[in-house]
């Protein structure tokens, strides 16, 4: 009678529910899975750190539509891990955390690394449990599966223990596990689609505000006919971005603000009131907005605002349904109206305003005209992995995406350090597209090791660190006494990020002058590995005025 280990078990089972990569830091006790992970046929990422590998993993889970899995040693491996999975469930994106687990004999002991591990995972994740037996991993594997990626998507918590890691069991006492099937795409009521169109029908300020629930669900087909057919200005969420074209000329991005004040009818398609959205209230919108709302969770209906008509299901299926019955209507919403004039005249004043930044070639370069140059450069297929502070916000207004699930950002968390795990994902994901990630001085702090990780495995990223020496501006000289007088926010001013790269293997460029900047961007792209471009930019640089703050 032959018999399994409890390693080999958890790899075999992975990669029966489709799971084919695996990203983590070994150490004990999870090493063995990590190498019966390989013999199974999962590719292996090994990173620098837990934190980083989590991004991976969860970022892995969006583009593919099947959990990332992320492996984590005892402990402080596992509390580190817990940054991915938490910003997982936060973002609704797929992923398994496993995490390695001191042995059962010795529970309450004080044994190497012991911590609660189950408890401590719960508040961030859908489902949380501890591998009892190694007969039951199968078990375990499918429900960790199944509960990422039905309902809304989500994160999941494995805990195994070293000696079910490293025990066996007889093959015929192995609980065997189908495979989870993809999701079922969950219509909505006939009805509920034709009230949704009777709502936009009679609306005077229509705004689609598209999230990346849509991008997630794959509707960017579905989203893309409805918007043509009904002709509504749109505005994407900034994970939302590309399911709809950013240059599309329907998209109010430029005019964003008045846009969301304005509007009299938003249909809420795939994204949610929370604080990317300024909760659906005043001064932010119109107090009388009638609001429509597709999710997959009941529950996330009528939040902060209440909904007049709840479309519940599948992003997917029920944009479906709306371009069904649109072929029963002759309406589309008209091109001369009073709100689409309006829309306009602000986009143009708001480009207007910026212009002056943009063409400003003074050293060092301004946000603006630093993105200009990038903007330029970037392939329309890249995949962009953006974090910072004044380095995101302002490069996600800047810098266009054209296709769905191609921008990965700091997200509904605001998650900082995100960046190189999401870029080193989307190498994986997208191995034959550019990726680019866009990072300020301080992000790039975070995860900056993970260029060991880029050169390792040759993963092609090419990176732009616009570095103004600061958590947003800093200071340019260290001062005397730098715990009492330096800016709380400051860096070094000028660090030589470029110089780490190299170091490791990659190819690195500084730049100070922004004219030397596209010459520099297009060294980097045709190096045939991972590059780093560090731009020195402005300290006094920054957004335009803002009528609002940006947590208001």
């Amino acid at each position: 009678m032959s018999e399994v280990d409890g390693a080999t078990l958890i790899a075999r089972s992975l990669k029966h529910q489709g799971i084919d990569h695996l990203f983590g830091v070994v150490g004990f006790p999870v090493g063995p899975i990590a190498t019966a992970a390989q013999q199974e046929g999962i590719n292996y990422i090994g990173m620098r750190n837990e934190q980083a590998a989590s991004y991976a993993a969860q970022a892995y889970g969006y583009m593919t539509g099947r959990p990332g899995a992320c492996l984590t040693v005892t402990g402080p491996g596992v509390v580190h891990g817990l940054a991915g999975l938490a910003n997982a469930q936060q973002n609704c994106w797929p992923m398994i955390l496993i995490g390695g687990a001191s042995e059962t004999y010795r529970g309450g002991m004080g044994a190497f690394q012991e911590e609660r591990q189950v408890l401590i995972a719960t508040p961030f994740c859908k489902f949380a449990h501890g591998i009892e037996s190694v007969g039951r991993i199968p078990y375990y594997v499918e429900m960790a599966t199944r509960q990422a990626i039905y309902g809304r998507p989500g994160a999941t918590y494995l805990d195994i223990a070293d000696d079910i890691i490293t025990g066996s069991c007889d093959t015929d006492k192995v609980v065997e596990a189908a495979k989870c099937p993809d999701p079922p795409r969950i219509q909505t009521m006939p009805e509920y689609v034709e009230q949704a169109l009777d709502v936009l029908q009679s609306a005077e300020r229509p705004l689609v505000i598209i999230g990346k629930g849509m991008a997630f669900s794959r509707a960017e087909n579905e989203v893309r006919a409805f918007i043509e057919k009904t002709q509504l200005p749109f505005l994407a969420s900034p994970m939302g971005k590309g399911v709809m074209p950013d240059d599309h000329p329907l998209s109010v991005g430029a005019s964003r603000s008045l846009a969301l004040q304005q509007a009299d009818v938003v249909f809420l398609m795939g994204s949610r009131f929370n604080w990317i959205m300024h909760f659906g209230l005043p001064p932010r919108y119109n107090k009388d907005v009638r609001v429509i709302q597709l999710d997959i969770e009941p529950e996330a209906m009528h939040q902060n605002k209440p909904a007049e008509v709840a479309l519940v299901g599948d992003g997917k299926a029920i944009v479906g349904q709306l371009n069904k019955a649109l072929e029963n209507r002759q309406w589309f919403y008209p091109k001369d109206t009073p709100w689409r004039q309006m829309i306009a005249k602000k986009a143009d004043e708001n480009t207007a305003q910026i212009r002056p930044q943009i063409d400003d070639d003074e050293a060092p370069a301004n946000y603006f005209r630093a993105l200009r140059d990038v903007a330029a450069w970037m392939p329309k297929d890249a995949i962009l992995s953006a974090e910072g502070a004044g380095t995101m916000d302002i490069g996600l207004t800047q810098l266009p995406s054209f296709n769905a699930r191609s921008c990965l950002n700091a997200g509904t968390y605001g998650t900082m350090g995100v960046g190189l795990g999401q870029a080193i994902a989307a190498c994986i994901v997208h191995p034959d597209q550019p990726v680019i990630h866009l990072s300020g001085d301080s992000a790039i702090g975070f995860s900056g090791m993970e260029m060991e990780t880029l050169v390792r495995y040759n993963f092609p990223a090419k990176i732009v660190v616009l570095n103004n020496g600061g958590i947003g501006p800093g200071m340019p000289e260290i001062p005397e006494n730098p715990m009492f007088n330096m800016k709380p926010s400051a860096l070094i001013y000028g660090a030589r990020y470029d110089r780490v790269m190299e170091a490791f293997g990659g190819k690195g460029f500084f730049v100070e002058d922004p004219k030397d900047l596209r010459g520099a961007l297009d060294e980097a792209m045709n190096f045939r590995g991972p590059a780093l471009v560090n731009v020195v930019i402005s300290q006094g640089s920054a957004r335009k005025a803002q009528e609002f703050g940006w947590h208001s």
